[in-house]
């Protein structure tokens, strides 16, 4: 059984909403890289991780360090 493990994520506002894109590798059971960078993207629609993501970005916006 492999393991697919995410490597990075973003977010960002469109027209359709928040979009997340994300990057994943997949991994098999003896530690080979099936797969690498392997992208997606999606719009979210759930208002609990619609509020994740706003918990975040003020979390991020609190600490932009000043010139």
């Amino acid at each position: 059984m492999s393991m697919k493990v995410i490597t990075s994520f973003t977010s960002h506002k469109t027209a359709e909403g928040t979009r997340l894109s994300a990057t994943f590798s997949e991994i098999n059971e003896q530690g080979q890289i099936i797969r690498s960078n392997e992208r997606f993207n999606l719009v979210v629609v759930d208002s609990e991780i619609q509020e994740a993501i706003d918990l975040i970005n003020q979390f991020l916006n609190d600490r932009i360090p000043e010139e």
